[in-house]
């Protein structure tokens, strides 16, 4: 299983992901994009973690607000629309990603009721003094430096009233040799599985994230292969637990 495969001992933080270089070939970046919800839908759980997360906390109200840091094609939001407006919700989500390829992207794909893009930073929002119920982001935290991972979890807490949830890959021998073999044979004229397997290097390990989890923030590994980090009042007391 192992063989061929390269040294996942560690964080391969200096690798860079083909999509985030500045002069990316466009074609290849939209289809990306627009191939991120296939991705997302196999392997992200975010349907997992709206009907155990997210959706409790808009049920009793019927609605609320929500905020999306770093939306990238914006697939996630879009079907968390799309739940929510199934469920009955009436929900106003934010979607924001400081990219301009990016945002320019998400906002031309037809209109969802109660979802809006935004280009701009989470530390834009704090400075203006918003806030939302529930603050996520997905697939995330990898890209980051640790100062940055630091400032965007200090930004969520200023920003979410009710739940923080930011989901990402978990670092896996298992997770980067089926992700490759996997997508094989997929996916031709996009960054889908080289940028993927990059992401599978430069992410943590359920202990690597634990360690710089900061107080009152849950660090829950969720399988397979995905890492919660979770701030709530409900959090704290113990009460959320990966599945």
């Amino acid at each position: 299983m192992t063989a061929g495969l390269p040294s996942l001992a560690s964080r391969a933080v200096d690798a860079v992901e083909e999509m985030d270089r500045p002069d990316a070939d466009r074609r290849r970046l939209e289809r990306t994009y627009a191939q991120f919800w296939l991705i997302n839908a196999v392997v992200s759980g975010w349907r997992r973690n709206y009907v155990r997360y997210l959706r409790p906390i808009f049920a009793p109200s019927g609605g609320g607000t929500l905020l999306d840091i770093g939306s990238g094609g914006g697939d996630v939001p879009r079907c968390i629309a799309r739940w929510a407006r199934r469920d009955g919700f009436a929900l106003e989500i934010t979607a924001i990603d400081p990219d301009p390829r990016a945002h320019a992207f998400a906002s031309a794909l037809p209109a969802l009721p109660g979802l809006s893009f935004r280009r701009a930073y989470s530390s834009e929002l704090v400075t203006e003094g918003l806030s939302y119920d529930v603050v996520i982001s997905n697939h995330m935290l990898h890209h980051l430096t640790p100062a940055q991972l630091q400032a965007l979890l200090g930004d969520s807490e200023r920003l979410g009233r009710k739940l923080c949830l930011h989901s990402d890959i978990e670092r896996s021998r298992w997770a980067y040799a089926l992700f490759s073999l996997g997508t094989l044979p997929f996916f031709p004229g996009s960054f889908i599985r080289a940028d993927g397997l990059t992401s599978i290097r430069r992410s943590f390990t359920a202990a690597e994230l634990a360690a710089v989890t900061p107080p009152g923030w849950q660090s829950l590994q969720q399988r397979p292969w995905q890492n919660l980090l979770v701030h709530s009042p409900r959090a704290h007391g113990g009460d959320f637990h990966a599945g």
